[in-house]
């Protein structure tokens, strides 16, 4: 393990050195609000109008980023939720288990979405909308401190986007929520990925960070959508919580001004590493392992 641990060093600096290896983009800015109008306001677009607006959750754990192109998301700004608090989406990522525990009840429809568990820190923000259109789209990121070494526990922080209680926060083309188990790259030996096109990895204890957020894993950039809404006012909450204790944050980022009538495309940023990366992550695997082995311990 320690010939495996100097080679990866010795051969990074070198790597380094030959600018072949690069560090993280600019982070993520981050400014903390629960302001439930300011919020809203940052996301709606054209064909849609919205009333009654509310946030529940802690204060520190909403606002508005900015920055996150350059950050490696793929979302320039918009509105984050999180379970802890917003301003530690900000990275590097220095840590494989950035924990705020603000003490608070979880929600009802996220405990639908987790059997047998119950979710606490939620973060929500409701409010009625009406779409000229009859559709509904907006652009959105998952991101979660509990990928790699949680893939397929307990442990699976929880978030849903309910219109009129109908969960649109979806896998594309099936009914199956969003969540750690359901977009990953694998579990603790890299093994059961779980519809991996969708994943970008960002762990500490793979070789990383590969982007410039503290978050250990992400989604690519994803489209909530719900079709043939009838006409007249409709209620969504979008909510994300803790599932089973108070550690270890997750955060949803919303795209600015893509809730709306019609679908707004959006690039995913290119993948940051490279065939240099892939080998680098492949010498760690062994180190990685025994990393992660710890941490659950510790949880447990």
């Amino acid at each position: 393990m320690q010939v495996i641990q100097n080679l990866l060093k010795n051969s990074a600096f070198s790597l380094l050195g030959l600018g072949l290896l690069t560090a993280p983009a600019h982070a993520v800015n981050i400014t903390t609000s629960s302001d439930a109008n300011l919020l809203v306001n940052n996301i709606v677009g054209s064909g849609i109008t919205f009333s009654n607006a509310t946030y529940k959750g802690a204060s520190i754990a909403s606002g508005i980023f900015t920055g996150g192109l350059a950050s490696g998301i793929g979302i320039e700004q918009g509105i984050i939720l999180t379970t802890g608090n917003a301003k530690s989406a900000v990275g590097p990522n220095d840590s494989d288990s950035k924990t705020t525990i603000n003490n608070l009840p979880g929600d009802s429809n996220l405990n639908s979405l987790v059997s047998g568990a119950v979710t606490t820190d939620a973060s929500v923000l409701e409010f009625d909308f009406t779409s000229t259109t009859g559709n509904l789209f907006f652009n959105y990121v998952f991101a979660s401190e509990e990928y790699n070494e949680y893939v397929n526990s307990s442990y699976n922080d929880v978030f849903g986007f309910f219109v009129d209680g109908q969960n649109i926060a979806l896998i594309p083309g099936t009914n199956t929520p969003v969540s750690i188990n359901t977009v990953n790259g694998g579990n603790p030996y890299g093994l059961n990925a779980k519809n991996s096109q969708y994943f970008n990895n960002n762990d500490v204890s793979d070789g990383g960070p590969f982007y410039n957020i503290q978050y250990d894993g992400f989604t690519k950039v994803m489209t909530a959508k719900i079709q043939g809404l009838t006409p007249g006012k409709h209620h969504i909450k979008l909510a994300i919580a803790d599932v089973g204790d108070y550690s270890w944050d997750s955060a949803v980022f919303i795209q600015a001004g893509t809730f709306a009538g019609q679908s707004l495309k959006t690039k995913n940023v290119p993948e940051p590493t490279s065939a240099v990366g892939l080998l680098a992550f492949s010498a760690v695997a062994a180190n990685s392992y025994l990393k992660r082995r710890q941490k659950a311990a510790t949880k447990a």
